[in-house]
């Protein structure tokens, strides 16, 4: 399964930060009723055991949404539990060993900054880019910041679907338009919202003014 652009519109990024009193399967279930289009399991802490049980289970959520559901950063249990591929960073393996672990029906993203690793990125076989920090960000303090000129320039420069991320929220989404993204990932504006449905609804909405 690869991803299409639609796919890629309102791309929601777990962060298990702001769990509250919900678990982060009923969270990610908010999201995907509010209109989530794609699902990435963000995990630093779990163990091997505890993030291959928990990948397995919101495989099958956002199966059922008919939403595909990436993995952040660990590529083994992405292959293990089946899900529908991976994102990659700069830092982590590059994409055409990626590919030779996955197959060629899995996604693979990546994260760039520049140019030049947009295009490499392109060029080994990734399927989709993740641009950012476009906007200040608290979620991710290792987040290079990147200019929104620099995000037009990404986007004239590839083929692929390019969505930007990094402090998106309802405030600044439409600074985005005409860029050439098309679509957002976001962390907290949807998971530390109070009401996640209605959040997720919102950025949705105003995310397909933003691709217009």
């Amino acid at each position: 399964m690869r991803c299409d652009k639609k796919d890629l519109l309102l791309y929601a990024v777990t962060d298990r930060t702001w769990l509250g009193e919900k678990t982060l399967y009923e969270q990610v279930e908010e999201a995907l009723k509010g209109g989530a289009t794609f699902v990435q399991l963000r995990e630093k802490e779990l163990d091997t055991e505890d993030f291959l049980k928990e990948a397995r289970e919101i495989k099958e959520l956002c199966s059922r949404y008919h939403v595909p559901f990436v993995i952040n950063d660990n590529v083994e249990i992405a292959r293990i539990a089946d899900a529908d591929g991976v994102h990659v960073g700069q830092s982590d393996m590059e994409t055409g060993n990626v590919r030779a672990l996955l197959g060629n029906d899995k996604i693979i993203g990546v994260s760039a900054q520049t140019v030049e690793q947009a295009v490499l990125a392109e060029k080994r076989g990734a399927d989709y880019l993740g641009v950012g920090a476009v906007f200040p960000t608290g979620s991710k303090a290792d987040a290079d910041d990147v200019s929104l000129k620099t995000l037009k320039e990404i986007c004239d420069a590839v083929q692929i679907p390019v969505i930007a991320i990094g402090g998106i929220g309802k405030h600044n989404i439409m600074q985005l338009k005409g860029n050439g993204c098309c679509g957002i990932a976001v962390i907290s504006a949807i998971f530390a919202a109070e009401d996640i449905r209605t959040a997720a609804a919102e950025l949705r909405s105003m995310a397909e003014k933003m691709v217009e």
